[in-house]
């Protein structure tokens, strides 16, 4: 069929919620209507009592290819990510090599361009020694340079202020930033080995990544940012003690943006008595009045964009005893846009809020051509959600290669009903779809 219809949708775009129909044709949206005759050559998707919203664009995952593939891959990982409501990604450097290189940069987009259910871009990695790379990049070749200021493996971490001010001076994009100051941190584990060796009890993981180790990084990025006239992108945060670094109102226009993510606003430190290592990340979950704070920092616009950092370790590899062993991140794709949805059903979030942290806000942020939005001749990038389907996280239903969730036997209030890449279903109704690779490399217009 060369036309998609959806009839009896309601549309949740640009701040408002309307009752429309959506003609698809190829992969663009060709019409927005109150009403559509559905052509001869045409599938038609009854959409009634369901929302379609522009799929989300999420700014920060980790898909662990190349190198470390047993956690994930492209594939299983951009599988999941639609079966979420999730379109495009944005996806992180510190792989094996890393990405310090525009070959090795270019050797990614290659591998996407073979794997990729969703839309992909890829961040350039900074180092102490890279600026040249860095200086080399296009502004369009690239969604940004990723600056690790905390503690990171192998050579991503940058912690030379020389190297710092060159990256902040010179990145020909927007540059973003995991903002923890190292020497704190270490300070801090070493008085929790003293006390508790290797078994640090998980507990304390917020107090090792603390609150001042990550106000400490964030005020000196910040600080880079003004001195050098930087586009400077904030992410993950996790303290209500940073909110005063950033200010208010819409995302255009402004020079340094923040982020938060979803399982920063879900969860809290009161969860780690239960779910253990399973939230363990960087930087840590912390406490209930940190995450009121970002709840109210998204709905203030302090907040620009809702991300997820995607970022799958295998279950054995969580169980770990030590502390130490113990590595940080969790797997979020497959149900960040559900987790969200369940600040809708609390009365926090609106959908048009969700939607313009996930959606508009990106592609504005990032200056992403053609997506984030359900407009006439934009991509059909979409996903409709059921808000009155509940949807319990199972063990047979988990997307993720490493084959488990924080999320597990929750019972979200809404699910994802159907997920369109470039105008081809690739979920719904619970499957996937297997069109094969429907995901394309993210253009920009800079």
């Amino acid at each position: 069929m060369s036309h998609l219809l959806i009839k009896n949708a309601k549309i949740v775009n640009e701040g408002r919620i309307s009752d429309a129909d959506v003609l698809i044709q190829g992969e663009r949206i060709e019409k927005i209507a109150d009403f559509i005759s559905p052509p001869i050559d045409c599938e038609v998707l009854d959409a009634s009592g369901k929302y379609l919203l522009p799929g989300m664009i999420d700014d920060q995952v980790h898909f662990r290819e190349p190198g470390v593939t047993y956690k994930g891959d492209i594939y299983t990982e951009s599988r999941a990510a639609v079966a979420g409501g999730i379109t495009s990604y944005m996806e992180m450097p510190n792989v094996k090599p890393p990405t310090l290189t525009i070959e090795a940069l270019e050797d990614k987009f290659a591998l996407a361009g073979q794997k990729s259910i969703a839309n992909y871009s890829f961040y350039m990695g900074a180092s102490n020694d890279n600026l040249e790379q860095i200086k080399r990049l296009d502004k369009n070749q690239a969604c940004g340079v990723k600056v690790f200021m905390g503690a990171s493996t192998g050579n991503m971490l940058v912690d030379n202020i020389q190297a710092l001010e060159g990256i902040f001076r010179e990145a020909p994009s927007i540059v973003v930033t995991h903002c923890e100051d190292s020497p704190t941190i270490l300070a801090n584990e070493a008085k929790y080995r003293a006390e508790y060796g290797e078994q640090i009890p998980v507990m304390y993981h917020p107090e090792i990544r603390s609150r001042e180790a990550c106000l400490k990084s964030s005020t000196l990025a910040v600080g880079l940012a003004r001195q050098f006239g930087t586009q400077l992108h904030v992410l993950h945060l996790t303290t209500a003690d940073e909110l005063s670094l950033f200010t208010p109102g819409p995302v255009s226009g402004k020079q340094i943006t923040l982020e938060a993510c979803v399982h920063h606003l879900f969860f809290s430190s009161d969860d780690y008595a239960r779910l253990g290592n399973q939230i363990k990340c960087n930087p840590a979950i912390k406490s209930l009045t940190d995450r009121e704070a970002l709840l109210r920092a998204v709905n203030e616009d302090i907040i620009d964009i809702i991300a997820t950092d995607h970022a799958p370790h295998t279950w054995e590899e969580k169980q770990a005893e030590s502390y130490f062993n113990a590595p940080a991140g969790l797997p979020l794709v497959q149900h960040a846009l559900p987790s969200l949805l369940e600040h809708y059903h609390n009365g926090i979030f609106t959908l048009e809020r969700i939607v313009q942290k996930v959606c508009h806000n990106v592609a504005e942020r990032y200056k992403i051509a053609d997506r984030g939005y359900l407009r006439e001749g934009y991509f059909a990038d979409m996903v409709l959600v059921d808000l009155h389907k509940p949807f319990t996280v199972t063990r047979n239903n988990i997307l993720y290669k490493c084959g488990w969730s924080p999320f597990e036997h929750y019972q979200f209030r809404s699910s994802i009903d159907t997920t369109l890449v470039n105008g081809r279903i690739v979920y719904r109704e619970g499957q996937i779809q297997e069109p094969g690779v429907t995901g394309q490399r993210l253009a920009f217009s800079r």
